[in-house]
């Protein structure tokens, strides 16, 4: 892995486009390039190199005045029609989702007691609510189960605070959330296919890579397709399986598209 990382070190990639391999098809990725400390990636990093450059360029033609921005209105408890969830909104949806059973049954990603929270979306109204604008607001609440590798759907009334419909789904995969990438990049690093990763962060930064908060991390699902992987992936789709796209805080994006991380099986296999 080491040659093919050790040509990207260094070298800025603005919007410059990476072919994945996901399944037998390629897959095109768009990475943005190196930016600053404060830059965004995967949800493990903070703000954006946007702002920067816009305040140089307007330096230099001596033109543009430094804005001046409002703080945004207190966010109520209760949004009202088709508002996002409200902070208080989402944690009380994954409260009442989240019942004794799934608590004492399921496992998150890290294999403690209780499924991974995957994420909580406002849900859509009912076709006979459409143009009622005292409809109830309803919050889908889901969860992965590793345990037995399901996707568990809760949809909450937010008005009376019960759960009105339960799905669960196998070899159906959300999008990663921030713990369970965290917790692939910890597999891979400890893991001696992370060696060339490991041995790139070192090229360019002079530190050791010991854990995935040195990284910024974006991250994509894997699902297997016949043929196209080693036996130790031949499950993905079934199980949760992870493709990262490591950064360099303040430095370059990391090559580690042949590097899958199986979550269920916490293992780490690599692409031909």
């Amino acid at each position: 892995m080491r040659k093919t990382v050790h040509r990207h070190l260094g070298k800025v990639v603005a919007g410059a486009a990476i072919a994945v391999a996901g399944t037998a098809a390629m897959v095109a990725v768009t990475l943005p390039g190196s930016a600053g400390a404060g830059e965004s990636a995967g949800g493990t990093g903070g703000g954006s190199s946007a702002q920067g450059a816009a305040g140089a360029a307007g330096q230099e033609q001596g033109a543009v005045q430094p804005g001046v921005v409002e703080q945004a209105p207190a966010e109520g408890d209760k949004g009202t029609g088709r508002d996002p969830l409200t902070d208080d909104e989402l944690k009380r949806a994954e409260q009442v989702a989240l019942n004794q059973r799934l608590l004492s049954t399921g496992e998150d990603v890290e294999g403690d007691r209780g499924p991974e929270r995957v994420g909580v979306d406002l849900a859509e109204p009912e076709t006979d609510e459409l143009a009622d604008p005292s409809a109830p607001r309803r919050a889908e609440a889901r969860f992965y189960d590793y345990k037995n590798d399901t996707l568990v759907t809760r949809t909450v009334n937010l008005d009376t605070g019960k759960v009105e419909q339960t799905g669960t789904q196998h070899g159906v995969q959300p999008p990663i959330s921030r713990d369970e990438m965290t917790e692939a990049a910890r597999l891979l690093i400890a893991d001696p296919l992370g060696a060339g990763l490991k041995a790139d962060y070192k090229d360019a930064t002079g530190k050791e890579l010991t854990a995935p908060g040195q990284l910024l991390l974006q991250s994509m699902v894997y699902r297997a397709a016949p043929g196209a992987q080693p036996a130790v992936l031949d499950a993905c789709g079934e199980h949760r399986c992870v493709r990262l796209f490591p950064k360099v805080e303040n430095g370059p994006w990391i090559d580690a598209r042949s590097l899958i991380v199986d979550l269920s099986a916490r293992k780490v296999g690599k692409l031909g």
